[in-house]
């Protein structure tokens, strides 16, 4: 299991990852070389907002002589983690509900990342718990999976995901920042954020949009080449 306990720095960069939005950080992503753009994974209400440090899940499927069990490991999550769970994308069951919902939201938990899906949507609406998954059906998983992994390697709509990254979710999806990346990716971040803030600026002043985007290298914001040349 990989010690993530959580660091001094760790709550500066959440702060910092909450000011930018999930386009901005996936163009800097892309300039930063890494694959980070979580696809198929959306919020289950379109106000949901969250960042934190994965706290990761693995399920495989339960055996025909096994009971499973869906979330016994949540009294030891750390409080503003990102629950973040992989079933393989399955659609068929989910791996999350009510209980787990209210559980979370009572522990402070950031949030929870699901490949596969969730039910009981009612009530992360009603507390404002963001869920983000590949959608929501009202089976259960119990009797149906079984816990591989606590604190493992994980993938989550094709992005591998290690204990301790850094999510970020909006209403456009979810982005995983690898531990490692998370100044360089939030800096790209933070500067495409304040190229773009100033094109709306000129827009809003008469400028022709092309004038604007040229003027601040809009369609090379997120190359991996902006800011290399000599």
């Amino acid at each position: 299991m990989t010690d993530t306990t959580p660091s001094p720095d760790d709550a500066g960069f959440v702060a910092r990852a909450l000011q930018l939005d999930c386009a901005a950080l996936s163009d800097a992503l892309d300039r930063a070389g890494i694959v980070g753009q979580c696809y198929g994974i959306s919020a289950r209400d379109g106000g949901f907002r969250m960042a934190g440090h994965a706290y990761t899940v693995l399920y495989r499927p339960a055996a025909h002589d096994e009971q499973g069990f869906v979330g016994d490991f949540i009294d030891d999550v750390p409080p503003g983690s990102v629950i973040t769970i992989d079933n393989r994308g399955r659609d068929d069951m989910g791996t999350w509900g009510n209980i787990l919902t209210e559980m979370a939201h009572f522990r402070q938990m950031a949030g929870t990342v699901i490949d596969g899906i969730n039910r009981d949507v009612a009530l992360c609406r009603e507390l404002n718990y963001p869920i983000y998954s590949r959608g929501h059906w009202m089976r259960t998983g119990k009797g149906r999976i079984q816990l591989a992994g606590l604190q493992v390697p994980v993938q989550i709509g094709g992005v591998n995901v290690h204990p301790g990254d850094l999510l970020r979710g909006d209403a456009d999806g979810v982005v995983a920042i690898p531990r490692a990346a998370r100044e360089q990716v939030l800096a790209y971040a933070e500067e495409i954020t304040a190229k773009e803030n100033a094109i709306r600026a000129g827009i809003r002043d008469g400028l022709r949009m092309d004038e604007a985007r040229r003027l601040h290298h809009y369609h090379h914001l997120q190359s991996p080449a902006y800011g290399k040349a000599a």
